[in-house]
């Protein structure tokens, strides 16, 4: 399946699920002109949606993602921003950029959307943190806590399992020899984040909540739930506690329900907005 397609047919999932009030307390708390970093920023969705709800038109924004093909996207779909708006996209690895620009000006705002339940997040947060200056903001959106619900049932007892093992493959990640990922992030982040010395200013849920209107999934979003499905289905063939049979019928019954308009997807998530005391930020670095 095509991730950019996805990334793109996520973005009406996202708008409805990012916590309003964290929300717009990043419009609050963002200063004029802002030099923005945005760590696994896809194919720019979160740019485009500052710019269209005009919470930015002007400063710098910096967008590092380390798949090619949705920086090439970017790149496509970001050519409209306001020209006072200095865009830089880079292809590369988040802590491989990070190493490269150490010593540089540091960014006033950090963003990272739907991607620090991909990291190990305490080894992950004061390479993140360096890239920001004393007293700089982050907003984490969209961070996995632990409930992936599927409706109508299957066969419930499978779907549990179904669920449980998919979580555990969150929790078992490794990527680049490195861990890369937590089946609870989102509460695990009041934690992580309080023992790197950071202020939460703003949290609240942020549930991805996908179902159909008269039978049609608004958008591209009935891709954007086959694509859940294939991941899952990515994740978990060949499993030795599923039987092969069993879970490969699951799997085209799930097709099957977004193609009949009946799957109804939800995904418990967390949002945070917060800030680096300067005090705390050569701890960070």
């Amino acid at each position: 399946m095509d991730f950019p397609r996805y990334l793109a047919a996520k973005k009406t999932v996202d708008d409805r699920a990012l916590n309003k009030e964290v929300w717009w307390a990043l419009r609050d708390h963002l200063p004029p002109e802002p030099a923005i970093i945005e760590v696994g920023a896809g194919i720019g969705t979160m740019v485009e949606r500052l710019v269209e709800q005009e919470f930015i038109w002007q400063g710098r924004y910096t967008a590092v993602d380390h798949h090619p093909a949705n920086i090439t996207t970017a790149r496509q779909r970001l050519a409209h921003l306001p020209p006072a708006l200095r865009l830089e996209l880079v292809a590369e690895d988040l802590y491989a950029f990070a190493r490269r620009v150490h010593g540089r000006e540091p960014w006033d705002v950090l963003i990272a959307h739907a991607v620090l339940d991909l990291l190990d997040i305490p080894a992950a947060l004061p390479v993140l943190f360096s890239l920001l200056k004393p007293d700089g903001l982050f907003y984490f959106s969209l961070n996995f806590d632990g409930a992936t619900i599927l409706e109508p049932a299957t066969d419930p007892s499978f779907d549990v399992l179904v669920e449980q093992l998919y979580h555990r493959t969150m929790d078992e990640r490794v990527v680049s020899g490195r861990p890369s990922g937590d089946s609870y992030s989102g509460r695990h982040l009041f934690t992580h984040l309080r023992n790197r010395g950071a202020e939460i200013l703003a949290a609240g849920s942020s549930d991805w909540v996908v179902w159909a209107r008269h039978g049609r999934y608004p958008a591209d979003e009935a891709y954007f739930l086959h694509f859940i499905i294939h991941t899952m289905h990515q994740a978990l063939q060949g499993h030795p506690e599923l039987e092969a049979a069993q879970f490969d019928q699951w799997v085209a019954q799930r097709h099957a329900q977004i193609e009949n308009g009946e799957l109804v997807y939800i995904a418990h998530q967390l949002d945070f907005l917060g800030r680096i005391p300067s005090t705390e930020m050569a701890v960070a670095k």
